[in-house]
């Protein structure tokens, strides 16, 4: 049978279409999937469980917290002078560095640019910087991204996309009104010198392990361009986690989602009421005393027994725990901080593999503690249960052996119609979680 030579070439033409069409829309399908290395970047990230925090700026002069610009009302004509008198003359990246390593922490995630915009590094396109304003006129960052490279830890920066400092951060948002910035100012304009930066941060440190924004919720409702800035990220380092503590559930682009001062799933510091926890991994941040930035006056510090067992409940929460800390204006880490980070180290060498390389166990969190699990191997971790017997509910595979972690002595187990019961071993006064081994049966 003929055919309409027309008829044929619409036909063809419209197949042609449609493959493009497929084609396209597979290529967009396959750049919007994380590359290789960025799923490896959050394997690694999941089994590292411990970082450090650092708060460090110009603020400190102060001796006040990171928001003393905002708290105080300081016009930028007055906080402009504290620059000069920002001497960081005992800072020591080596000293840093070390410490996080006798933490236990496999990461270190520091403050490149707070929100008053203080850009702690040699940053080209403004002068507005650690290098241009103060008489130190060195690049702690490139000395840290150095030693840590050194060392064997990871790197990332903290980023304020909050600025109370920059004329183009306009309209203003929910902070900075006394900062005397002028009523005009070119919103893009910001975005490009943001990202600007954050070129400047992903080629000039090496290799980092991610980006940890901060600052969105001063705005919510303003185009940020996140998937631009965030294609920008992956595209020069594709293993860098990009993570955003704006307190909703994760965005496109991002890699890990963050929760301030709570665990996954609570809410009592009050930014976490919008976040439904995903599939990401997830990330908990908390302070050795109340204070993210150095405040010389806050001495209400943790213990390092409730520091170790949030960083056991972050575990069991699916979660790393990122602890920070807020040097001083000359870049002395303060004592109460290296002691409690040293006995954390302490206490990590002898019960680590409960913590690291694991994931939250079978059995969710509750008031006596949390599981962890890796493999066939279920750790309970009994932080808060007086008595000697504690019920488990049934875990799915029947229990091959039971013992201490502390001492490898036999646990003694029975089962009944509501669960598993443990007979605990002895606490003693010192111990901060007794921890009992489940080996499952294959």
């Amino acid at each position: 049978m003929s055919r309409n030579p027309r008829l044929s070439l619409i036909y063809s033409l419209l197949v042609l279409c449609l493959v493009l069409n497929l084609h396209a829309l597979e290529s967009q399908a396959q750049s919007d999937q994380p590359a290789l290395a960025n799923l490896a970047g959050r394997t690694w990230f999941q089994d590292a469980k411990f970082g450090m925090f650092i708060h460090w700026g110009t603020y400190s002069v102060l001796e006040d917290g990171e928001w003393v610009m905002e708290i105080r009302k300081m016009p930028i004509t007055e906080y402009e002078k504290l620059p000069p008198r920002f001497d960081p003359e005992k800072f020591n990246a080596a000293e840093w560095v070390a410490l996080a390593k006798a933490a236990g922490m496999n990461y270190i995630t520091i403050t490149s640019k707070h929100h008053d915009g203080f850009a702690m590094f040699d940053s080209q396109v403004s002068d507005w910087t650690i290098v241009k304003r103060t008489l130190w006129k060195k690049d702690p960052l490139k000395m840290l991204a150095d030693e840590c490279h050194k060392q064997g830890i990871h790197l990332s920066f903290y980023y304020s996309q909050l600025d109370w400092h920059n004329p183009d951060y306009f309209p203003l948002g929910r902070t900075g009104h006394a900062a005397g910035r002028p009523e005009t100012g070119d919103w893009n304009k910001y975005l490009d010198y943001q990202d600007a930066q954050l070129r400047e941060l992903l080629t000039n440190y090496g290799e980092i392990g991610g980006i940890w924004f901060d600052g969105w919720w001063d705005k919510p409702d303003a185009n940020w361009r996140l998937d631009r800035t965030y294609k920008l990220i992956h595209s020069l380092q594709p293993q860098a986690l990009v993570g955003n503590n704006h307190h909703q559930t994760p965005l496109p682009g991002e890699d890990i989602q963050m929760f301030e001062k709570d665990l996954p799933g609570q809410n009592k510091a009050g930014f976490s009421g919008a976040a439904k926890i995903g599939s990401l991994p997830l990330e908990t941040a908390e302070t050795v005393n109340t204070s993210w930035g150095y405040n010389a006056s806050d001495h209400k510090f943790k213990s390092t027994r409730d520091l170790v067992q949030y960083l056991v409940r972050a575990a069991g929460s699916n979660a790393n725990f990122l602890l920070n800390i807020g040097p001083r204006p000359d870049g002395i880490i303060q004592p109460e901080f290296v002691e409690r980070l040293h006995q954390m180290g302490q206490w990590l060498s002898q019960n680590g593999e409960s913590i690291y390389k694991t994931r939250g166990g079978p059995i969710a969190p509750h008031p006596w503690g949390v599981t962890t699990q890796t493999g066939n191997r279920v750790y309970v971790h009994i932080l808060d249960w007086p008595d000697p017997v504690l019920l488990l509910p049934s875990l799915p595979q029947e229990v091959a052996a039971a013992y201490s972690l502390k001492d490898r002595s036999k646990v003694e187990t029975a089962k009944n119609e509501y669960g598993l019961l443990l007979k605990l071993p002895p606490r003693s006064a010192d111990d901060y979680d007794v921890i009992v081994v489940l080996e499952l049966a294959n």
